[in-house]
């Protein structure tokens, strides 16, 4: 039987790595001129979206977690006019959740439990992956509305599952 701790990291591993496919689906969909647009000067292009994903994701979990250098440049996230195509953002975002992954497999008990510095925020390692999934989620639901509204089409997340049925009782 699965300690709680090694079903909390199972569960937040599935719930990080659903969103790189949705991303790069949006991405498919997209041209290469349409990753840096932006629709007004307070809002970000999915460039900007994506770089922000790979900074926020590498302080949280690979820096605070894995102990490895603090590194972002959190306002050059939001600065960046371009410079990286479709295919070298979704290669760096995916190499990014990748590092990730393999930071919070091993996490025990303890290290979930011990509180980190980061941003100024005072938080546990489970507050940590708690924050970066819900952040992940969060930004590939913007992705996937700008697409959409950019193409008027259906991204087809759940096109092979009947999201009417029920729940039944285990």
């Amino acid at each position: 039987m699965k300690t709680i701790a090694e079903e909390f990291i199972e569960q937040s591993i599935n719930r990080i790595r659903e969103n790189t496919p949705r991303i790069n689906k949006c991405l498919d969909e997209l041209n290469e001129g349409d990753i840096w647009l932006r629709s007004n000067e307070s809002s970000n292009s999915i460039g900007n979206i994506i770089l922000h994903l790979c900074g926020n994701i590498r302080q949280y979990i690979i820096s605070s977690l894995g102990n490895a250098p603090d590194i972002r440049e959190r306002d050059k996230e939001f600065s960046a006019t371009g410079g990286l195509n479709k295919n070298e953002l979704l290669n760096k975002l995916s190499a990014t959740v990748e590092d990730a992954v393999n930071v919070i497999k091993n996490c025990d008990e303890k290290s979930l439990l011990k509180i980190h510095s980061v941003q100024g925020f005072s938080i546990s390692g489970m507050g940590i992956i708690i924050h970066v999934t819900e952040h992940y989620s969060y930004h590939t639901g913007q992705i996937a509305f700008w697409t959409k509204l950019l193409k008027n089409k259906d991204l087809g997340f759940y096109a092979k599952i009947d999201l009417n049925k029920m729940n039944e009782q285990l």
